[in-house]
């Protein structure tokens, strides 16, 4: 949708797309990185979350790190680059100039699949 503007930009970041849960040294998970409802991440957790954030918005598109190694080694935060001081997106890391006509580009889902499966969970969902 904002693929053609030159004020904005919607970047989206992979850094837990292939993260594995932190393990502890019995090879535990590590609870550390956890909340005491082990379902949200404790502070310890939250900046490894930030630490890798950061280095995702300053990786250019397509060689973006797709894992956190949950290390909470700050060393691996990494700087800008002098040359490229600023956040990459899609257009700055060089595929500003592509081809594709995102307008024209068809629903992969049928409109009918949608509207037959919201009644068929009705039903089921009634039943």
């Amino acid at each position: 949708r904002y693929e053609q503007r030159q004020d904005f930009a919607v970047v989206i970041q992979p850094f837990f797309r292939n993260t594995l849960l932190p393990l502890d040294s019995t090879s535990k998970p590590d609870m550390s990185f956890f909340a005491a409802d082990c379902s949200h991440f404790s502070v310890r957790g939250y900046a490894e979350m930030a630490m890798a954030l950061w280095n995702n918005m300053l990786e250019p598109v397509g060689e973006k790190q797709t894992y956190n190694n949950f290390t909470h080694d700050r060393s691996k935060l990494k700087c800008p680059n002098p040359e490229k001081p600023f956040l990459f997106t899609r257009r700055n890391s060089g595929f500003g100039n592509s081809d594709v006509n995102l307008e024209n580009t068809e629903s992969s889902v049928p409109y009918w699949a949608v509207i037959v499966t919201a009644v068929a969970g009705v039903l089921v969902g009634s039943l």
